[in-house]
């Protein structure tokens, strides 16, 4: 008896730790990252732009978009596409942060 005792005890020690011991978690002071840009353009981009955003094949430069187009003009042809280009390659926060990161190169 005094075994199965134990036994119990112990088990429901360690299911009560593997539960984390009743700490709830909260959102409260904690801050989400912004995206970045640049990390996400050039995961989304260079399979049509090139490696070095350079322009490949049909596909324009974008390496020095900003020299032509404001961060505006660039979020309107993430979102709506143009020529060859299919509409949002990119969506939301990320797409405004591409842009912005875009607008920067010139």
């Amino acid at each position: 008896m005094k075994k199965a005792m134990l036994t119990l005890a112990i088990g429901s020690a360690i299911f009560l730790a593997a539960c984390g011991g009743g700490k709830t978690a909260t959102n409260e002071g904690t801050k989400t990252a912004a995206p970045d840009g640049e990390t996400i353009a050039m995961k989304s981009c260079i399979s049509c732009h090139g490696s070095e955003l350079q322009g490949a094949g049909n596909a324009p430069a974008i390496n020095n978009v900003g020299s032509r187009l404001s961060e505006a003009e660039i979020l309107d042809v993430i979102k709506n596409g143009k020529n060859g280009m299919p509409p949002n390659v990119v969506k939301g926060a990320d797409a405004e942060a591409v842009a912005k990161w875009l607008a920067t190169q010139k």
